[in-house]
């Protein structure tokens, strides 16, 4: 009984050529119920991937999701340039207008109360961990104090008021930015957190700084943001990492074949010795120009017929 071998092409993954197959099967066995046909799937196995998880990405965690909201693009700006300038929220925040303070002039002031708590903390429990975590504890009063004699830092500090809570998160962006940058700058070998923990971080020390609710990022700074870069270009660049991960195999597995083909090929040969002569290989792209080199290198007995769709086995062989 003859036997017709599928191999398909680049960037085919596991629910697409299950898919295919069933196409290829049905109508195979529709006119010619003789033939058995059987899988040749390499893609999952030997098809290209991220293998370090997206680590030659810049900011692949946090820009993996292709539905993330506005908001959440316009946070990846906001620390995009934090990683730069660890006070640059702070310099934008000083620069909007007053929105009140204590009625007392000549009692003390909420920016006042909000300074003491800051150089009063002692980062204990779950915030000393996080900072740990995140290689940043050594570092952290380092931090604290650049921040606290910063000039922004105080025209910020004047501006607080006691329903203000935007302050709270962008002192603690700040220090937490800070930290990082000092700790890169000590360390090239330093590798900066992911996004969940150093949300984390940050979501802890302004709590302790006394924040009372999250209200996310203010107006005063989205606007800003929102004019850091192009349309197209943030918008490509604040999912660069799902965008990669979509449009990795198709041009991955044809730089991983001209590298690595060798073992894409043994899976090939291997599916064809196991399969019941004569063998009849169908291959899609990429899978044709790989059953080619195979079939030149290492002739095969028990394969009569090679097809191939849409390969560029030809082409390559002419020129």
């Amino acid at each position: 009984m003859t036997t017709l071998v599928f191999v398909h092409g680049t960037g085919v993954r596991q629910a697409a050529y299950e898919q295919t197959f069933r196409i290829v099967e049905g109508f195979v066995t529709k006119q010619r119920p003789d033939i058995t046909v059987v899988p040749c799937f390499w893609g999952e196995q030997f098809g290209s991937k991220l293998n370090a998880k997206g680590a030659s990405i810049p900011l692949y965690d946090a820009t993996l999701a292709l539905d993330q909201g506005e908001e959440e693009e316009q946070e990846i700006i906001l620390w995009e340039q934090l990683y730069q300038n660890p006070l640059y929220e702070l310099g934008l925040l000083s620069l909007q207008p007053k929105t009140g303070g204590d009625s007392n002039p000549f009692g003390e002031q909420p920016g006042d109360q909000l300074h003491d708590r800051l150089l009063a903390l002692t980062p204990t429990g779950e915030l000393q961990e996080k900072l740990q975590a995140a290689g940043i504890a050594e570092g952290f009063d380092q931090a604290r104090r650049h921040v606290t004699s910063s000039t922004v830092y105080q025209d910020v500090l004047n501006q607080v008021s006691d329903s203000d809570s935007d302050c709270y998160d962008t002192i603690a962006r700040a220090i937490i930015a800070q930290a990082m940058f000092d700790c890169q700058h000590h360390n090239h070998d330093f590798i900066f957190p992911n996004p969940e923990l150093r949300d984390q971080l940050v979501e802890l020390l302004s709590n302790a700084l006394g924040k009372e609710e999250d209200l996310g990022l203010g107006d005063w700074i989205q606007k800003p943001l929102s004019l850091l870069a192009g349309p197209a270009t943030a918008w490509v660049r604040n999912k660069r990492g799902a965008i990669t991960e979509a449009n990795t195999p198709t041009p991955g597995d044809i730089l991983l074949y001209q590298s690595r083909g060798q073992q894409i090929r043994n899976f090939i040969q291997k599916t064809i010795k196991e399969a019941e002569p004569p063998v009849v290989i169908l291959a899609h792209s990429l899978g044709g120009i790989a059953c080619v080199d195979l079939l030149v290198t290492q002739p095969m007995a028990q394969v009569t017929l090679l097809i191939t769709v849409g390969s560029q086995a030809p082409f390559l062989y002419e020129i």
